[in-house]
């Protein structure tokens, strides 16, 4: 056999042979919405909102968070502001004649990056509920319950949702989460999952710890904290939320690649929980493991062992694989491939992780956020 059409082989068979598995333990399993005994609850929150230069948005923002299907007497706002802009001044003008909820805003003097800030509001928040989200989001008026309903399991530390929504119209996203969404069920109910999704997370008060001052992967790093001290992280499709995504390759990358980058070095850090918590660490981070860490590689190497071996093979005409690839991109970040965007999105995670990878090795990344204008227009 062609040594270039046997590694080739070799490569796809191993890149796909732990997603087959997965899929064989998804049929098997058959989950469905929360593994969470839900019961119905109405605690005290306390809402995280961190803002940076929202002025164009935040009256929004705060418009959905007045009109949540919740008692607004029991709930408090906490804003950590580090604007240069009117966005504070617009925040206080908002609730001057409001009674509830009540506003906490916690004005920094300096840009330090999301994780301290988030760890001042924790530390402020007094209610028996957090939930953190973020400003460019819109959150299902029934979340707040329905994250509650999901709490009260005392096995239950930590709960996220859904996007269900993606604003802006992107499918490549659209797809990317429809996909992420099973696999998150799944993992909820083997033991917990992994991802935590900024747009909408809600903690136990009493089970919040701080996190790294240099992380970029914060919400999923207080549920993996949250899981290694015991309790449950679980993901519920029933809290919905929405938030705006790119479908062009180029733009995508500094959504992505980012987010990329915080999860590779969490797992990273925190990779002595593999074998550890019950399933959480004997099967759902070793697939995390896989898909962010190793998979990216092989299907990079995958696709050059294969575009080798079609020109080794047939010659010239061999570089019509690389040219069905290139199309096949092209059509994806057009939203043209239909029942096949869901594949772009996962190779298009694949290429994010590859990238955040490469970069984490170069030594880049901090904890501060680059606000992207075109996706506030999507959110206004």
């Amino acid at each position: 056999m062609n040594l270039f059409v046997a590694v080739a082989a070799a490569l796809v068979a191993v890149t796909a042979l732990p997603y087959l598995a997965f899929l064989a333990l998804y049929a098997w399993v058959r989950p469905s919405g929360s593994p969470a005994e839900k019961r119905e609850a109405e605690p005290t929150v306390s809402i995280v909102l961190p803002t940076y230069n929202e002025s164009g948005i935040v009256e929004q923002k705060l418009d959905d968070i007045c009109a949540l299907e919740y008692p607004m007497e029991k709930i408090e706002l906490v804003v950590v502001d580090s604007s240069d802009d009117e966005t504070p001044e617009l925040i206080e003008e908002y609730f001057a004649d409001r009674e509830f909820p009540e506003l906490n805003l916690i004005r920094e003097t300096e840009r330090r990056g999301l994780a301290p800030a988030l760890n001042d509001a924790y530390a402020a928040a007094s209610n028996e509920m957090v939930v953190k989200t973020d400003c460019d989001s819109y959150v299902g008026e029934d979340a707040l319950r329905e994250a509650a309903a999901n709490l009260a399991d005392p096995d239950i530390g930590a709960v996220t949702g859904r996007n269900a929504e993606v604003l802006g119209g992107s499918e490549v996203e659209a797809g990317y989460r429809g996909v992420q969404a099973h696999i998150q069920t799944l993992e909820s109910h083997l033991d917990s999952t992994l991802i935590f999704h900024g747009p909408f997370s809600a903690f136990e008060n009493d089970a919040i710890q701080p996190i790294d001052p240099n992380s970029l992967a914060d919400d999923t790093e207080l549920a993996l904290k949250i899981r290694r001290a015991g309790d449950r992280v679980v993901f519920d499709p029933a809290i919905r939320y929405m938030e705006a995504s790119h479908s062009q390759f180029g733009k995508r990358r500094l959504q992505k690649d980012r987010r990329g980058m915080g999860l590779i070095r969490l797992l990273a850090q925190h990779r002595d929980a593999v074998g550890r918590y019950g399933n959480y660490g004997r099967l759902v981070l070793p697939f995390n493991w896989w898909f962010m860490i190793v998979s990216p590689w092989l299907v990079a190497l995958g696709v050059l062992a294969v575009s080798a071996a079609a020109i080794s093979v047939a010659g010239p005409a061999g570089l019509a694989v690389p040219a069905a690839l290139l199309t096949f991109v092209w059509l994806g970040q057009k939203d043209l491939l239909g029942p096949l965007q869901a594949i772009y999105a996962v190779f298009d995670a694949q290429v994010s992780l590859l990238r955040a990878g490469v970069e984490l090795l170069r030594g880049e990344g901090d904890g501060t956020w680059e606000v992207d204008e075109e996706l506030r227009e999507a959110f206004e």
